[in-house]
């Protein structure tokens, strides 16, 4: 009957308290017994029982009474009691054997579940992030790898968490086996300062020191925190110690991240650091391509002109995420007004993201872009040498800044050396023209321009 009833009030708890916390504070409990009025129960640490006794111990008594328990107080103990450790004990030994019988619960008080929805299956592979991918697998197999640690940096909605949800998720499924910690360094900061208010610094040491893997998100967070930089700094070192994976992601690459200690930019340094690319058009019209296979299946076939496909991923090229919003709104647009997805709906519903998105290409930067492509000093693009060898990426160089920025003919003009308008606007024609008949000059075109978009 009280088994029954303490069900009864998990599934009550896990609708108050959302499901991170249930997972992280109320799925670890143990109801031992209830005697005499009270209810004990059992959690894997110091640092979970003293947590849950200051944060939920009424929540609970009110929600066993109110199942029909009576229940005056409750009370929360370590499951397992420590064992005494002898002078020539070795310390990370005991500590091992004190965590080995309840590895997973020990752990859940600060893990974040994967997400389900970020899997290696859902992840559109393209050039700007195939190594970060075939990293991100190699680790997910969960045997050994020559690096360690794996950090994944790069900017806003280029893949690098989606990628640390696939891994967590993969060796959930194929490696259970595997003490698998995933967390980000804001909650790791967040739990670090708990166990100092607390005085229960060595139950977090246990904590972390005593996974197969770590996963750490946004490392960039805790640089200029001393003391957690501090505290991450031994966990990474007795973890590498002890041969275990650890999986760093961040905004920037080590050596970038402002009051960072130097000693943990060096670590971070010495194992496998990769760059998420920003995104360029072929990944752009893949992740939109597997939207449309999705609204395909949910809607009885219902197919998306490429056109609208390849429109959206010119169009929208800050970032995946911004990308799979602006596909959704287009999406439930049409579903809602009950129009077909066209050209035409696509301008409509999301030219706001279009304009949010564009981003302000310099003529400076496409100068640059063109020399470096064409190899030829940049010196040359805006100086009077004729030679068609200068002269031809010169106009591209033209064609592109009129057709990739907002100036007036006048302005590139003054940009290429104080140019006449008239003159751009030959190179500009000449380019065209040059387009239609010249199938190289045309792929140099439409590739500077996805290097410029990227």
């Amino acid at each position: 009957m009280v088994e029954k009833s303490w069900g009864q009030v998990r599934h009550e708890l896990l609708n108050i308290v959302g499901q991170n916390n249930f997972k992280s504070w109320i799925e670890p409990l143990a109801l031992a017994s209830v005697e005499d009025g009270v209810a004990r129960f059992e959690a894997p640490t110091r640092f979970m029982r003293d947590w849950v006794s200051r944060n939920y111990a009424e929540h609970i008594r009110h929600l066993l009474v109110r199942s029909g328990v009576a229940v005056e107080r409750v009370e929360f103990h370590v499951s397992t009691p420590r064992p005494a450790q002898t002078p020539h004990e070795p310390a990370r030994k005991s500590k091992r054997a004190d965590l080995r019988g309840s590895r997973p619960e020990a752990s859940e008080g600060a893990v974040t579940s994967p997400d389900r929805r970020f899997t290696f299956d859902s992840f559109v592979v393209g050039k700007p992030n195939a190594l970060a991918h075939a990293a991100a697998r190699r680790v997910a197999e969960g045997g050994p790898v020559t690096f360690n640690p794996l950090f994944l940096y790069g900017g806003v909605g280029l893949g690098k968490t989606h990628l640390m949800h696939a891994i967590a998720h993969e060796l959930k499924i194929s490696r259970p086996e595997l003490h698998v910690l995933y967390l980000s360094a804001e909650q790791f900061m967040y739990r670090f300062v708990q166990a100092l208010r607390d005085k229960q610094v060595m139950d977090f040491k246990e904590m972390f020191r005593s996974v197969d893997v770590l996963m750490v998100d946004d490392v960039q967070f805790i640089a200029g925190k001393d003391s957690t930089q501090e505290e991450f700094f031994h966990t990474f070192n007795a973890l590498v110690d002890q041969h275990k994976q650890i999986v760093i992601s961040a905004d920037r690459a080590p050596g970038e991240i402002k009051e960072m200690e130097d000693r943990i930019k060096s670590r971070l340094q010495c194992g496998l650091v990769v760059d998420l690319h920003p995104t360029d058009y072929e990944l752009r019209l893949g992740v939109l391509q597997q939207k449309a296979l999705a609204y395909r299946d949910q809607n009885h076939g219902a197919v998306i002109d490429d056109r609208v496909l390849e429109f959206v991923a010119h169009r929208v090229t800050t970032n995946v995420r911004v990308l799979e919003g602006a596909m959704t709104r287009l999406l439930a647009f049409a579903s809602l007004v009950g129009r077909e997805i066209t050209l035409d709906l696509a301008q409509e519903c999301l030219s706001d993201i279009f304009r949010a998105s564009e981003r302000k290409i310099s003529i400076d930067e496409i100068q640059r872009k063109v020399a470096e492509h064409y190899n030829v000093r940049l010196a040359d693009m805006i100086g009077p040498k004729r030679v068609r060898t200068i002269a031809r990426p010169r106009q591209v160089a033209m064609y592109l800044a009129k057709a990739m920025t907002t100036r007036s003919l006048p302005e590139i003009g003054r940009s290429f050396g104080g140019r006449d308008h008239t003159t751009i606007m030959h190179g500009i024609r000449k380019i065209e023209e040059l387009r239609a008949a010249d199938s190289q000059l045309n792929e140099d075109v439409d590739l500077l321009r996805r290097l410029l978009e990227s």
